[in-house]
């Protein structure tokens, strides 16, 4: 059995969305992020937030009293940014993590591995890379920075940034200590009790989320875990699936292990907004030059895989509720 896999692959047009991007940033897949994601919408792309009117019944008479739309929508253009994407692997140290992404299937023939086979398994790894770079991006991204991360613009610049005391500024409260037992839930409290009754009302909707850094999520689960009732002691060895502060998931976004290493960036937060006021967007359809390539160059003895794309995100309502940001 080799031990070289050396087959170009190439995916350019529908292609690129159909086999590459849109099988992860679609569905359940998008639902993971935490956030709206938009996929190939049209440039420029916009996020938009529908109000629901609420006097809308009129006495009948004669001509038309409809509400004028854009009295009842929201709309903001997302910065695209065209990024690449580039990985290299000795080719013994691919064809081996290649190989791994087969091996848990029953049904391949590892004496006759044709190259649809070995083709699946290595979109599928490039896939998750891609997919984990965006979402690291999305939140921690700073196009002021040197090096790392810094594509484009995430969720944590900009919401720093628009921290304010003004009528259009996100507001803030004091992040306190999560090494104090029981501090979470005072947070989200603290979080809770200044947001804007508009925002508290879209709680019937489902779509209000807490978004929140590792030690928030763990102080608050312990929190949970403490008392001697037997649904403490149950969930202390079952564990607990998923976290809900007055109905409201609470939602570690796993920023931790990239905040660590930036020195720009708060390494404990919390956010309480309507997870459809957050938008990441990736578009392969109108930025020339779009493609997934994955070769082998014999010169290196390395596996590259290169994909090519544009992405951006941003919020638009200012009611987000966001612990008080310090670096």
């Amino acid at each position: 059995m080799t031990k070289i896999i050396s087959n170009s692959k190439n995916y350019q047009g529908s292609d690129l969305e159909k086999i590459f991007f849109r099988p992860v940033l679609m569905g359940q897949s998008a639902v993971d992020l935490g956030v709206k994601v938009l996929y190939n919408m049209p440039v420029p792309t916009t996020l938009n937030f529908w109000k629901q009117g609420s006097d809308l019944l009129k006495k009948y008479a004669k001509g038309w009293a409809g509400t004028d739309s854009a009295s009842q929508k929201f709309q903001k253009t997302i910065d695209l940014s065209k990024v690449k994407a580039e990985m290299g692997y000795s080719a013994s140290d691919y064809f081996g993590m290649v190989y791994e992404q087969i091996t848990g299937r029953s049904d391949v023939d590892f004496d006759n591995l044709e190259g649809t086979e070995l083709e699946t398994a290595e979109t599928e790894l490039f896939k998750k890379a891609i997919v984990e770079s965006i979402r690291a991006t999305m939140w921690v991204g700073n196009t002021s920075r040197a090096n790392g991360y810094n594509t484009f613009d995430g969720f944590l610049k900009k919401i720093k940034a628009d921290a304010g005391a003004g009528a259009d500024d996100v507001k803030t409260v004091a992040m306190t200590s999560m090494t104090t037992a029981g501090n979470a839930e005072k947070l989200f409290k603290a979080l809770y009790d200044k947001s804007l009754p508009e925002l508290r009302s879209m709680k019937a909707e489902g779509q209000l989320v807490f978004l929140v850094t590792r030690d928030v999520y763990e102080n608050y689960e312990a929190g949970l875990l403490d008392g001697n009732l037997d649904s403490a002691r149950l969930a202390k060895i079952s564990g607990i699936d998923k976290l809900y502060y007055r109905g409201i998931p609470v939602v570690d976004i796993q920023a931790d292990t990239y905040l660590a290493d930036l020195s720009d960036l708060p390494k404990s937060w919390a956010i309480l907004t309507d997870r459809r006021n957050m938008a990441v967007a990736v578009n392969t359809a109108d930025f020339p030059g779009s493609e997934v390539s994955m070769w082998y160059n014999p010169d290196q003895i390395e596996n590259r895989q290169r994909a090519i794309f544009a992405a951006g995100c941003d919020y638009l309502l200012p009611e987000l509720i966001v612990a008080s940001f310090s670096v």
